[in-house]
């Protein structure tokens, strides 16, 4: 899915990248209990969260 970015958003590999890596551990904790996290990714995906949104909106007009 975060492979679609860079055709739909024009985001670069590095951006989505940090999405694709967290949903990896996301399922790591969900389906092997194990997780791993440093506050320095969840601030990194805090902001791209905010970039996607904000480009998600002008994408659809809003």
């Amino acid at each position: 899915m975060f492979q679609c970015l860079p055709h739909t958003l024009g985001w670069a590999a590095p951006r989505w990248r940090v999405l694709d890596a967290a949903h990896q551990k996301r399922n790591l904790a969900e389906y092997e209990g194990y997780l791993d996290i440093e506050e320095s990714m969840v601030l990194e995906l805090v902001s791209l969260v905010r970039d996607l949104i904000s480009d998600v909106e002008l994408l659809v007009g809003e």
